[in-house]
């Protein structure tokens, strides 16, 4: 056969992957690596075999062959096979024996000292060392050894930049902080946890930031649309309990891209706290017929939401222990997430441990959540000027304007200044509370119970009044409102049991 008939035969091969014939391209990448024994052809046979789906015959072929162990390609691609296969010690043995430090630098080399086919290409591809690197990465990380997973996914990033497979796994499994991040463009994926001015500027940056793509500078590019980068946003608002306004821009980002899934756990999580229950169901049943082998921890133990939701439902039953033991499990797979660990203090709390609840690890410094509970701990130690600084600086991270949602925080913080006798001030945020919800018991109690010490009688049976509307069998409202009508008859004499029992309602 000569060398025009075997070069137009190849041609042949590349056509037919590009076009998805792979059973076509097996056929004719054999005849060519049968006649020529070259072993860039026997690659492109063993490609086709892969991308075929015989990953058992492709690593038969592969391994076969005497330049496996000398050329990265092919031990690159043996290695994938059994990635397919599921046969994650072989792939480990098939990538060499070398070794990563903390800083993601490879520092056993010799088994990456290989020749390669395609030196030249080096300057468009992604380099192979990197991509060597996140193969090995995963097949720790489904292994359950997510520290050396996180290491080799970071030396496949200082490998090559671009390899954002590596990028991504690092992100979602919330394996690294931000100040780990080092390429601009991409900080983007994680700047949902720095504080507010850090990542409004950063956004700004890169959705300003344009490059032309003609020399004229005519016709410019930005991606200040790019679905991602607008997922990323959602993902920052839903973190600040801007729910309304990352629903929206989520709903905007569905249109244009119905599957994009990082948007749609972002949609979902937006749409529950607002309450659209028509959106969820639809979305739910979306995704059962879409994807319905992901997301369920026995099937997925990677996904951090099914265990944060795993944890919440024994909570919501009382059952600590089981509990407890999703939270920690989701903090010890993903140790650049905070939420497991807050949700471990909220336990604590829950079991009234407030010491080991105020040792609980934060990692993400600026969630309003995190000050919430962080006051709420202080408050029930009875550091009541303590419980106000944490109140004060969870409203300061959030919007202007308050939802529903941050409504128990206004509340907790005005019952923090009536501890320290700060009434006027306590007044203020009780009524700022009911401007957010009037459907509230402890708001209207403790705003009568301040009145009541002001010595505002009058005042103080009204509001006692609206809350026995919405309780009428509360005790402490029906005991106080007859103090205080008691005390209104005598001018002004306060009860010397009112603190006391108001404690014990607030503590």
């Amino acid at each position: 056969m000569r060398e025009e008939q075997i070069e137009k035969l190849r041609g042949v091969v590349r056509d037919c992957v590009s076009k998805h014939l792979y059973s076509s391209a097996i056929f004719f990448a054999d005849k060519v690596a049968a006649v020529t024994s070259d072993p860039a052809d026997v690659y492109m046979q063993a490609q086709a075999l892969y991308l075929g789906r015989h990953y058992r015959r492709a690593f038969h072929l592969l391994n076969a062959s005497q330049i496996v162990l000398r050329d990265l390609r092919f031990r690159y691609l043996a290695a994938k096979c059994l990635e397919e296969l599921k046969e994650w010690d072989q792939c480990l043995l098939m990538l060499g024996d070398a070794k990563v430090d903390e800083q993601g630098n490879i520092t056993d080399t010799k088994d990456y000292n290989s020749m390669y086919l395609d030196k030249d290409g080096e300057d468009h591809e992604i380099n192979i060392i990197s991509a060597i690197c996140f193969l090995r990465g995963k097949a720790y990380e489904a292994l359950e050894n997510r520290a050396q997973a996180r290491l080799w996914y970071k030396a496949a990033i200082k490998a090559d930049p671009l390899c954002y497979e590596a990028l991504e796994c690092l992100a979602e499994g919330h394996m690294l902080t931000c100040e780990e991040v080092v390429f601009s463009i991409l900080a983007a994926l994680f700047v949902k946890y720095e504080a507010e001015n850090v990542v409004e500027t950063k956004f700004r940056e890169i959705e300003l930031e344009v490059c032309s793509t003609k020399s004229s500078d005519k016709t410019f590019c930005t991606l200040k649309n790019n679905t991602d980068l607008l997922a990323c946003k959602a993902e920052y608002y839903h973190q600040c309990g801007e729910y309304q306004k990352c629903f929206e821009l989520t709903s905007i980002l569905l249109e244009k891209d119905p599957f994009h899934l990082k948007c749609t756990l972002v949609h979902l999580a937006a749409a529950m706290e607002l309450g659209h229950s028509n959106e969820l169901y639809l979305m739910a049943c979306n995704l059962v017929k879409d994807y319905p082998q992901n997301k369920a921890t026995s099937l997925d133990g990677t996904f951090s939401p099914g265990w944060i939701g795993y944890g919440n439902a024994y909570a919501a039953q009382e059952e600590g222990d089981q509990a407890m033991s999703a939270y920690r499990t989701a903090a010890r797979l993903f140790p650049g997430f905070h939420l497991p660990t807050l949700y471990i203090g909220m336990e604590y709390m829950r079991t009234h441990s407030f010491k080991l609840a105020e040792q609980a690890k934060i990692i993400c410094p600026s969630d309003p959540l995190v000050f919430n509970e962080l006051g709420v701990v202080a408050y029930h130690m009875k550091e009541y000027k303590k419980a106000v600084w944490w109140f004060e600086q969870t409203l300061s991270h959030v919007s202007s304007f308050l939802s529903e949602l941050w409504e128990p925080t206004v509340v907790n913080l005005a019952h923090a200044l009536r501890k320290l006798k700060r009434y006027n001030e306590a007044i203020t945020y009780y009524d700022k509370a009911l401007a957010i919800s009037t459907r509230s018991l402890s708001t209207y109690a403790g705003l009568a119970y301040t009145y009541h010490l002001q010595d505002n009688f009058t005042a103080a049976i009204t509001y006692y009044h609206k809350a026995l509307w919405i309780k009428p069998d509360d005790q402490f409202c029906t005991e106080m409102v007859t103090m205080a009508l008691v005390d209104e008859c005598r001018h002004g004499t306060t009860h010397p049991r009112g603190e006391t029992v108001r404690s014990q309602l607030f503590t």
